[in-house]
């Protein structure tokens, strides 16, 4: 699933497309994807002006100028491309619609964004915007890890009673927004720190060490356009970078790249999903 840096990756490269331009026509050519779309989304979208494409934890959030803001969530496949831009930053033609084309925005500017999801565990549905804060998809979510609100007192404070191992703790989505698992076993490989340990076990000092280090790893990440392991793409088509440089993550067996260390990483799985980390210099 794409995590924070790929859906900030795909809302940067389709603001040259959609922000400040109008939706001519929606297309909308399923009832749902994961949950049903909102009654009359087409129509709903259609004519409206993309005032601004922000970002909150893993959705991309378009305001309209309908007063609505359309959320979007890629989900497990879902895939947002740009053909037809006249800036010519993407494809100059239209390619033929194809099976799994679910939602497809006609813009004013000869832009075409379709969103094409072949497992179809994407969303989309339309609030309030200046309601936006209460929708129930966004109510639950915590600070911006690269916002002022995530910092060193606040990890203290989000970690001190957390009977979970960290690694757990910084997935959870009501404390840090849009982390997942690749990042998370990043961070917690260059803060040497074991991924099982309980959160509120660690020092104040290693707590701290985790804040830096959180933006330090989404901002190359953002910066590399994202990583690529299976279904994930920007909005021109072109790969994400960062798995080149992962350290940790998917790479059982191999020497640990720490300077000195002799270990290997292994693989361990928690909670259902596989965590990448050396036991010998993460404690």
């Amino acid at each position: 699933m794409p995590e924070l840096p790929e859906v900030e990756t795909v809302r940067a490269g389709l603001v040259p497309s959609m922000q400040g331009h109008v939706i001519t026509r929606a297309e909308v050519n399923r009832p749902d994807l994961r949950w049903p779309f909102p009654d009359d989304m087409a129509q709903r979208l259609t004519g409206a002006t993309v005032t601004a494409l922000r970002r909150r934890s893993k959705y991309i959030l378009a305001d309209l100028s309908t007063g609505e803001t359309l959320i979007i969530h890629l989900g497990m496949s879902g895939r947002m491309t740009v053909s037809g831009d006249p800036l010519g930053q993407f494809h100059h033609d239209h390619p033929a619609p194809a099976k799994h084309d679910h939602v497809v925005f006609h813009m004013g500017n000869g832009a075409r964004v379709t969103f094409n999801d072949p497992r179809r565990f994407g969303a989309m549905d339309l609030a309030k915007t200046d309601a936006l804060n209460d929708h129930w998809l966004i109510k639950p979510i915590g600070p911006e890890p690269l916002g002022n609100g995530f910092n060193e007192a606040y990890l203290v404070k989000a970690f001190a009673a957390k009977n979970t191992p960290v690694k757990t703790a910084l997935l959870d989505q009501r404390l840090i927004a849009g982390l997942g698992n690749i990042y998370v076993c990043e961070v917690l490989f260059r803060a040497h720190i074991d991924p099982t340990r309980k959160a509120k076990d660690l020092s104040k000092k290693q707590i701290a060490s985790l804040v830096p280090i959180v933006r330090d790893v989404l901002n190359k990440a953002i910066a590399a356009g994202g990583s690529s392991l299976k279904d994930y793409r920007q909005a021109d088509g072109e790969l994400g970078y960062f798995q080149k440089a992962f350290q940790a993550y998917d790479r059982a067996g191999h020497p640990c790249q720490t300077p000195e260390c002799t270990g290997s990483i292994a693989r361990i799985v928690q909670s259902g999903r596989s965590t990448f980390y050396c036991p010998k210099c993460q404690r």
